[in-house]
Parts: structure tokens; sequence; C-alpha cells
């Protein structure tokens, strides 16, 4: 009910009019079943505008701190969360990153689309950065096809750190489904599970046109806020 009064009603209308967003590639999602949808993150925004653009309820799951806000705000942002279809999970690792990848099957098991960014992060200067390895293991271990997906300019549409979007057309580009029932029952091969991350990486590159950098994008954050605070190892007693 949420996820159709904001996509339909609340959202979707004025956001269609304002940005003109446009897709390429729709006939690629099957009209049922599940499937993984792995996009480049460089905006907010793109949680928003992805399913806008869809016929069908996209599933994404994010990080739990959205729905335990207090006050005004934390209401506003666990309303918006839950009306575009988000599940909350915890991160870190060991269980807690088990319970995301239950949470995640369970969501295919039903038949549902699911959005994820391999990223595991909003990108900090719209190149796109290592995958990580979570996509690949949902992809083998469901049997799923994954869709590569490319956000084009939701960067500028809404920069990081700014709340209210800019009024700029953003577009949508989603490729032909993967599958990887070669790498059947090896969810557990750091091996495979690199080969398979690679390979959906390599695909949305393709589709955006993005600079490719083989880090990983949130310690490549941690270093640009050393920088700006004008931290070095030597001031930090290293």
């Amino acid at each position: 009910m949420y996820y159709q009064l904001f996509k339909h009603v609340l959202l979707g209308p004025g956001l269609k009019v304002m940005y003109h967003p446009w897709v390429k590639g729709l006939k690629n999602i099957p009209a049922e079943g599940p499937a993984i949808l792995a996009s480049n993150h460089l905006s907010f925004a793109d949680s928003i505008f992805l399913p806008l653009v869809m016929k069908r309820k996209l599933v994404f799951l994010g990080k739990a701190e959205y729905f335990t806000g207090k006050g005004a705000k934390g209401l506003a942002t666990r309303a918006f969360m839950s009306g575009v279809g988000t599940i909350p999970v915890h991160r870190g690792g060991g269980r807690a990153s088990e319970a995301a990848l239950r949470t995640a099957l369970q969501v295919l098991n039903n038949g549902e689309l699911l959005g994820i960014y391999p990223e595991g992060t909003r990108s900090p200067d719209g190149r796109l950065y290592r995958g990580k390895t979570g996509v690949a293991r949902m992809a083998i271990e469901s049997g799923v096809a994954v869709l590569p997906v490319a956000m084009i300019e939701t960067n500028i549409a809404q920069p990081i750190g700014r709340k209210v979007p800019n009024r700029h057309q953003t577009g949508v580009r989603i490729g032909k489904p993967l599958y990887f029932r070669e790498y059947e029952g090896r969810q557990e091969d750091r091996e495979a599970l690199r080969e398979v991350t690679d390979t959906i990486m390599k695909a949305i590159q393709k589709l955006s046109g993005q600079e490719y950098v083989d880090r990983d994008a949130g310690l490549v954050k941690k270093e640009m806020e050393r920088d700006r605070l004008g931290e070095y190892p030597g001031e930090m007693g290293e």
C-alpha cells in the first residue's frame, strides 16, 4: 500500500513532470518471477528514479539506521524508506551479513525483484568502484538472473549532501540478464564470487560509461574525508 501510494500519488507524478526520467532496456525486466537488479550508485535519488521507471515493484535492502531515527526527520525517513520498498538490514560482518543475505534470498524466493548496489555505498566522485561479492553469492545461491543497471546523471540531479534534487533530467539503462549457472554450488568459493562480481561490474560499466576503479569505495571515501580535514599519518601518531 505504501509503495503504490508513494509511486503513483505522492512522489511519482511530480517527479516525472519535473525530471522527465528516461529508460532504455525496460524489456529486459521479466514480466514475472525473481531477478536481481545490480546498479551503480551515484546518488540517494537512485532508489527513487529506478523504481519510478519500472512497472513492477522493486525491493531494496537498506541500512537499519534509516528506520531508527527519532523526531520528525526520523519519522519522515522511515515513512519514505517503507514507501519505496526498502527492507531494513543490519550492516557489518558475521551474523549481520548472513542475515542480510537470508533476507535477500527470501525476497527472491517470493518471486520479487531485488535491487542492490554492489559497490556498497555511493560513489564519492562519479566513478565506478569494485563490487562487493554479496551480489555474486545471492546470484549463485538463488540461481536467478542478474540485470546490470546504470543510473545516468543522478549525481547531478542530487549530489551528495544535497537534500532537495536539482531539476536535471536523469536516465536508466537496463542491460540483458546475466546467468551464472556454471557456478552452481560455489557460493562459498572466493574465487568464483570475485569472478561473478567482476563480470557484473563490467556489464554495469559498459552501460554507464564510467571510469572503473579497482578499489573499495568505502575506503576511498574515508581517505577523501581524511584529506579534507588535513589529517595525515604523521599527524595521527602513526
